[in-house]
């Protein structure tokens, strides 16, 4: 593990004063509504009989009432195997650390939206969840765009945001002040991924492509700046949200002969480009973002992205020592091994559950109020989770992130089982700027 050099922090504050109002703010729009959650049918119950009274019995204490979690994730569509990890992952953490509650005398329930990443999914959710008073926690989102659309309605309701996974700046610079999350920026990230490129895999010359979302041109115009600041020749920044052919991209592409292809977006998109420019002979390296981390990257785009590097808030999670239960367990609920972000969301629902709990004990053991929520995350101090330590400082960040540099695994077999062993290449502690 090298030491990160001290001009490196430098570059990472200008990165984020340069940049931060060339990110586009999304439009919501009109939205499906969301369906409602299935009811469990039960057997009809058994005739009562008539003849003599029963004596009467004990009823048992009342409950205090229902307190609700909210996770709100892509859980169907091409972005679904990380959306449903964050699902996963909160659903877990509220098995197990939502018992405090219960002992409190609360029922404790999960309640997952599939926003679909799509803000304007994301947007109409967020309504159908500020209208449930028993919600006091969200646990999301993976997409920053879809967050961004939705934060303006749970502010209005001062409902807490959590996220394990959205890294947008103005997540946190945009006043929210029931905003949180648990992972990284991308005007860090995106200056870690432009000092890996330059100082260890030797680029002199970068074509960007990004997806238009607030994450993906966000993270890929951090990465320019830093690029040109530091003598890497910008061949070409073109943002696309085709996601099948990429004939007129990889075209000019060719042409330009680039060191390196830097890709901002999500895996569903950057497989089948990777895929098509390996295909097409260009022989420029890979990079990207975070939004890459995922098996399905390697499941949809090969040997195009075998050897390639991506940078993350995250990793997998062998790399956390201390979620190796965590691991054991999401494997024998889910049958299938934890995905990149379902540690995150488990620590940002301890996060909400602790807070709740802290709320509640305040209010003399009864149920808080949203804003009670809020200031008990603010005012919580440091909370030690399975992928991290976290403390929140004024905007929302946490003190100090980690940042990886990773390498997908060249070795052939499953998905999902070679993604898990993607090689650390490199993992930097920076505070947050």
């Amino acid at each position: 593990m090298k030491k990160q050099p001290i001009f490196f922090r430098f570059a990472v504050g200008a990165a984020l004063a340069a940049v931060l109002a060339a990110c586009a703010q999304p439009t919501p729009t009109s939205a499906p509504q969301q369906p409602a959650e299935p009811t469990p049918t039960t057997a009809p119950a058994e005739p009562t009989p008539t003849a003599a009274p029963a004596e009467p019995t004990q009823t048992p204490a009342a409950s205090k009432g229902k307190i609700k979690i909210a996770t709100q994730s892509p859980l169907s569509g091409g972005q679904a195997a990380l959306g449903v990890g964050i699902r996963n992952g909160a659903e877990l953490g509220l098995i197990d650390m939502g018992k405090a509650l219960e002992e409190m005398g609360f029922e404790v329930e999960l309640a997952p939206f599939d926003d679909q990443a799509k803000p304007e999914v994301g947007a109409a959710n967020a309504k159908n969840i500020a209208s449930d008073p028993d919600i006091l926690c969200v646990v999301g989102h993976l997409n920053s765009g879809v967050a961004l659309a939705s934060l303006p309605t749970y502010r209005d309701v001062s409902l807490a945001m959590v996220s394990p996974a959205n890294t947008n700046p103005k997540i946190t610079e945009s006043g929210y002040p029931n905003a949180f999350r648990v992972v990284g920026r991308d005007d860090v990230q995106g200056a870690v991924g432009e000092e890996f490129a330059r100082t260890e895999m030797g680029i002199k010359s970068v074509y960007i492509i990004h997806d238009k979302t607030d994450y993906g041109q966000g993270v890929a115009e951090f990465f320019r700046q830093q690029a040109e600041k530091n003598g890497i020749k910008v061949l070409g920044f073109e943002g696309t949200e085709e996601k099948a052919n990429f004939e007129s991209i990889l075209t000019p592409i060719l042409a330009a002969n680039p060191d390196l292809i830097y890709f901002g977006g999500i895996y569903d998109q950057a497989a089948p480009f990777f895929k098509q420019a390996r295909e097409r002979g260009i022989t420029a390296k890979f990079l990207g973002p975070d939004g890459l981390d995922s098996p399905e990257l390697l499941k949809l785009a090969g040997d195009a992205v075998k050897g390639m590097y991506y940078t993350s808030v995250a990793a997998p999670v062998s790399q956390f020592p201390d979620a190796a239960k965590f691991a054991e367990d999401y494997k024998a609920k889910f049958n299938e091994d934890a995905p990149p972000f379902s540690a995150q969301a488990y620590d940002a629902m301890g996060v909400c559950i602790r807070a709740i709990k802290t709320a509640a004990d305040k209010n003399g053991g009864n149920k808080p109020t949203r804003e009670q929520v809020v200031q008990a995350i603010r005012e919580g101090g440091e909370y030690k989770g399975i992928a991290g330590t976290y403390k929140f400082n004024a905007k929302g960040d946490p003190e100090k992130a980690v940042y990886f540099v990773l390498q997908v695994s060249e070795e052939d077999g499953d998905p999902a089982e070679v993604w898990n062993k993607n090689k650390v290449v490199k993992k930097l502690e920076i505070p947050a700027p």
